[in-house]
């Protein structure tokens, strides 16, 4: 027996599969195991290591690195989603005069490392008289970068949809800012979701970076914590820490991208559009068309 894409693992397939998890358990755990014992061993879980951790002044001051990581993010995102879709609006241009220049700086956004492009804002422009805040340093880098590859997830969403739909939107009069925003970039958007979501994550970890430029994140305050003789230097216990808030607010992150995702796809506008492109591609009428874009009979 076989499936589309591969064939149905038999008796001796099955067998041999749970061997090779169990063995990857195993690995896994021993590796894990490893650690955990040389971080006792070394004393990393002693109580002078955590007695940092018993001051409210520390948790108060872990808090304000915590808001000042998610300022950062809340502007990155923000400003990366919106320079995406105007990236990716400029890059679908039929006119090349219009294409190319959008082209050349989303190549060049992605091109340059986050960390290089915080240290050029940084360090670089005071020296032709520029200063900026570290915030607006961590910022902007991250805006930039962000922003030219959710361009390019944008412009493959819109171009993974099927051409018909497009003919479909000219056909009935729509111009290209008609097509583009009634029928290509909400399917687009639904679609690319999980890539989306993927590189707010991504925004969110790369905040961490900041603390090269001395932006009072989450890591610079590790650092700092971690370099204090007087608590016996937690640096391991800080990282641990700082790292176990970073996954909690990824995971919250990824936690509301889904809800927004599940919303998008009971919209009835979305899924209105998605529905009716298709009927329409296969000889529905346009008026069918027409009032799936504006959400039903009923609504005008």
């Amino acid at each position: 027996m076989s499936s589309v894409l591969y064939d149905v693992p038999g008796p001796r397939a099955i067998v041999r599969n749970r061997i090779l998890g169990v063995v990857t358990v195993l690995v896994v755990l021993g590796i894990v195991g490893f650690f955990v014992w040389r971080l006792a061993d070394t004393g990393q879980f002693t109580a002078q290591k955590w007695s940092a951790f018993t001051y409210t002044n520390v948790w108060a001051s872990i808090f304000d690195a915590t808001l000042a990581t998610l300022s950062a993010f809340g502007a990155a995102a923000l400003g990366a989603l919106a320079l995406g879709f105007v990236l990716a609006i400029g890059r679908l241009s039929d006119h090349a005069w219009v294409r190319r220049p959008f082209i050349a700086v989303i190549e060049v956004f992605r091109a340059i490392p986050v960390l290089v492009f915080m240290f050029l804002l940084y360090y670089g422009f005071p020296v032709i008289g520029i200063r900026m805040e570290p915030y607006w340093a961590v910022v902007i880098a991250l805006v930039c970068y962000n922003g030219s590859v959710l361009a390019e997830v944008i412009r493959a969403g819109v171009e993974s949809l099927p051409r018909g739909q497009t003919e479909a939107g000219y056909a009935l009069g729509l111009r290209k800012a008609g097509v583009m925003h009634l029928i290509l970039l909400p399917q687009a958007i639904r679609a690319m979701m999980p890539v989306i979501i993927a590189q707010l994550v991504v925004t969110l970890k790369d905040t961490a970076l900041g603390f090269v430029i001395t932006y009072p994140e989450l890591l610079f305050y590790a650092k700092y914590i971690g370099a204090q003789p007087v608590v016996g230097s937690p640096i391991v216990p800080a990282t641990i820490v700082v790292g176990a808030i970073y996954i909690a607010l990824c995971l919250l992150l990824s936690f509301v991208a889904t809800l927004v995702e599940k919303r998008l796809r009971r919209s009835p506008r979305v899924t209105g559009v998605a529905a009716a492109a298709p009927a329409a591609q296969q000889g529905g009428t346009d008026t069918a068309l027409i009032v799936a874009q504006r959400g039903g009979p009923g609504q005008g």
